[in-house]
C-alpha cells in the first residue's frame, strides 16, 4: 500500500514548514515509479495480484494506476491525472503521470531554494502556456486515412504489435474520416477481444450479451430489429399509490395495456429486440412463443451503434403505445444475427443502416486478451488524436526541444517566475530520460548527446533505442499525437500547481457524524 512515506530522490533536506510538501512529493514520486519502468520501446510488463490471486499483466499505464492500492490523496490526484488523459485522448497515461510527478518534484526542489511557491506556480504556468503553445505550432497535419504516419502512429501506440496496428488502420477507413472527427465518437469503442479468435474487421455490431432464454432463437435471418432504451415491462406505480383502488384500478390498465401493446411485436414481424435494462416474465414467455431473440441490459453505446448499422431508432418502452402503422418506422433490420455461447457475444450483420466497423482481436488466452485488448484501444486512440489534431516526432524527442526552447525563452521572464519556467524544462527531460534508462543507456550522457544534435541539425532528432545512436525520428516513423503531449503538459501543469498550493493536510470528520451531530442542535 502506498502512504506517501518513501524517501524522495532528491534528498531534500526536511524542514518542519516543508513537511507536507516534502511527503506530497514523496507520494507523488511513488505513484511515478510504479509506471515509469513500463515507458517507451523497452519497457517492461507489470504483474498485479490480488487477494484472490487473480493476475493482470500489462504494460498500460492507465491500467496499473487504476488497480493500484493507493491511500495518499496526493498520489490519488497523480492517478486521476491518467485517468483524465485516458478519457480525453485515450493515450499517453504513462508518460502524462511522470510528467507530473516530474513538475511536482522539481517545483518542489525550487520553493527548498527559497523561492516563494506563488512565484513558482507563475513560472510554471507560463512555461506550461509556451509549451503548449509551440506543440501546436509544430504539428504536422494528417488528412488522409492512407497516410503511412498511422501506421507508424498505431504500430508505436500498438507497441509495436504489427498486426493490432493493421487492423485499426483497416477499420479506421471503414468508418471514415468524417466520422472519426465527431466529438463524441470513440474509435476505441470498436474493439473487443476474444480468446481462441483471428483477428477479424467486420462491418456489423458485436454485443457482448446472449439471448435471455435458451428456448429463443440463437440464429436469425432477415429480422426486424427493434431497440427500446429502457426496460420491456409494465409502467410502474409506487407502492403508496398502489394501495389506493384508483391506483390499483390504474395498474390493471396499464398491464393491459401492456399486454396490447406486446401484442404488437407480432404485427410488427420483430424478430430481435435490444433493451437497456430489463425484460419481464410476461414479455419473455411472449418472445420465447413467438421466436423472437431479446438482449437485456446492453451499454447505451452498443445500442446507439445497433441502431446505426441496422436503421433502428431508439426508442421508450411508452412508444409501444402507438399505432403500428406509427412503429414501423422505427424498425431496422439486419440480415444476419448469430450468437456464440463460447464467448457469449452476439454479432449483428448486414445492417440496413450506416456502414459500422467492428475490430475483433483475437488471443490466445483470457489473460492476453485483456491485454491485446487494452494494447489495440490504445492504438485506436492514438490514430483518433492524431486525425483531430496531427502529429510530432516520437521517443521523447519533442520533450526535449521543448526543454531546450524554454531554457531560451525563460530569458524574458522577469523576476522570480524564471525558477517556475526551470521546474518545467527539467521536468519535459524526465520521459525522455526514463526511456533512455529502460533501453540500458546512460540518461545523462543521452541527453547531452541528443540536446547537442537537436541544436544542430534539428528538433526531430531523437534516440534509437536499439543502438543508442541519434537518429531523425520522423525520417524514422517514430511520431506521436500532438493531442496526447498537448493534454498531457497540460493536466501535468493543473495536478503540480494543486499539489504545491497544499501547506497542510487535515482529516475531515465523518460526513454521517457531522450531519447528526448538527441535526441535534
Amino acid at each position: 500500500m502506498m502512504d506517501g512515506k518513501e524517501k524522495g530522490s532528491r534528498n531534500l533536506p526536511v524542514d518542519e514548514r516543508m513537511s507536507t510538501l516534502l511527503n506530497n512529493v514523496n507520494a507523488v514520486q511513488a505513484v511515478s515509479r510504479a509506471v515509469e519502468g513500463t515507458i517507451g520501446p523497452k519497457g517492461l510488463d507489470t504483474m498485479l495480484v490480488d487477494e484472490d490471486g487473480n493476475v493482470i499483466i500489462t504494460n498500460d499505464g492507465i491500467t496499473i494506476l487504476d488497480e493500484m492500492e493507493v491511500s495518499h490523496p496526493a498520489a490519488s490526484m497523480i492517478i486521476n491525472i491518467a485517468r483524465s488523459q485516458q478519457q480525453e485522448v485515450g493515450d499517453g497515461t504513462t508518460t502524462a503521470t511522470i510528467l507530473a510527478a516530474a513538475l511536482v518534484v522539481e517545483g518542489a526542489h525550487q520553493v527548498q531554494r527559497g523561492v516563494p511557491v506563488t512565484r513558482v506556480i507563475e513560472g510554471i504556468r507560463g512555461g506550461v502556456a509556451e509549451a503548449i503553445n509551440e506543440l501546436k505550432q509544430m504539428a504536422y497535419p494528417v488528412e488522409d486515412l492512407k497516410d503511412e504516419r498511422l501506421y507508424h502512429i498505431a504500430y508505436i501506440a500498438g507497441r509495436e504489435n504489427e498486426d493490432i496496428a493493421r487492423l485499426v488502420i483497416n477499420g479506421a477507413q471503414v468508418v471514415g474520416l468524417e466520422k472519426i472527427k465527431e466529438p463524441d465518437f470513440h474509435l476505441r469503442d470498436l474493439i473487443s477481444a476474444r480468446e481462441g479468435a483471428e483477428n477479424e474487421l467486420f462491418q456489423g455490431v458485436l454485443i457482448n450479451r446472449i439471448p435471455i432464454s435458451r428456448e429463443m432463437p440463437y440464429t436469425l435471418k432477415d429480422a426486424k430489429v427493434l431497440i427500446i432504451q429502457d426496460a420491456l415491462a409494465p409502467e410502474e406505480i409506487d407502492d403508496e399509490a398502489l394501495g389506493t383502488e384508483t391506483g390499483f384500478q390504474q395498474f390493471l390498465a396499464l398491464k393491459e395495456a401492456y399486454s396490447q401493446n406486446l401484442m404488437k411485436l407480432k404485427e410488427l414481424g420483430v424478430g430481435f429486440i435490444a433493451l437497456a435494462k430489463s425484460c419481464d416474465g410476461l414479455a419473455e414467455e411472449y418472445c420465447v412463443d413467438h421466436g423472437i431473440m431479446v438482449l437485456q441490459h446492453v451499454p447505451l453505446q452498443d445500442l446507439q451503434r445497433l441502431g446505426e448499422h441496422t436503421g433502428s431508432r431508439l426508442l421508450k418502452r411508452f412508444s409501444l403505445s402507438k399505432e403500428v402503422e406509427d412503429l414501423k418506422h422505427s424498425l431496422g433490420y439486419a440480415g444476419l444475427i448469430e450468437t456464440d455461447e463460447q464467448t457469449r457475444q452476439v454479432k449483428i450483420l448486414q445492417g440496413k443502416g450506416k456502414p459500422v466497423a467492428t475490430m475483433l482481436v483475437g488471443a490466445a488466452t483470457k489473460e492476453v486478451a485483456g491485454e491485446r485488448e487494452r494494447i489495440a484501444k490504445d492504438a485506436a486512440s492514438a490514430v483518433q488524436a492524431t486525425l483531430k489534431g496531427g502529429y510530432h516526432s516520437g521517443g521523447g524527442a519533442t520533450e526535449l526541444y521543448l526543454s531546450r526552447h524554454l531554457e531560451e525563452w525563460k530569458k524574458q521572464v522577469k523576476g522570480m517566475g524564471v525558477f517556475g519556467v526551470e521546474a518545467v524544462s527539467t521536468a519535459l527531460q524526465k520521459p525522455f530520460f526514463q526511456m533512455v534508462s529502460n533501453a540500458g543507456f546512460n540518461p545523462i550522457e543521452k541527453i547531452e548527446l541528443v540536446k547537442e544534435k537537436q541544436s544542430n541539425v534539428g528538433s526531430s532528432i531523437g534516440l534509437d533505442f536499439d543502438t543508442g545512436e541519434c537518429k531523425d525520428m520522423l525520417e524514422i516513423g517514430v511520431v506521436d499525437p500532438a493531442l496526447v503531449k498537448i493534454h498531457g503538459i497540460k493536466i501535468a501543469g493543473e495536478v503540480s500547481e494543486a499539489i504545491l498550493r497544499i501547506h497542510t493536510v487535515l482529516r475531515r470528520k465523518e460526513g454521517r457524524k457531522w450531519l447528526k451531530k448538527n441535526k441535534r442542535k
